[in-house]
């Protein structure tokens, strides 16, 4: 399955999104191309980290979101 794979900036007072990265993938299945999302927010060269990342299919229906913000400590 091809997935759309968007990497975002999110301004916390007003939660507006900007994208910072985005890549076509395919893979065999969901379960996959999430896997495959996460590898590529820790690697791919993006000008700022990404706090939330979103999946979406061909049709461009969001199927997954995950936030990458790491927790506070």
């Amino acid at each position: 399955m091809r997935v759309t794979v968007l990497f975002y900036r999110v301004r916390d007072r007003d939660d507006a999104h900007a994208v910072v990265g985005s890549e076509v993938i395919e893979a065999e299945s969901r379960t996959i191309a999430i896997r495959d999302a996460r590898l590529l927010a820790r690697t791919l060269s993006m000008p700022q980290c990404a706090d939330e990342m979103s999946l979406s299919d061909p049709d461009g229906a969001v199927f997954y979101t995950e936030n990458l913000r790491e927790p506070d400590k």
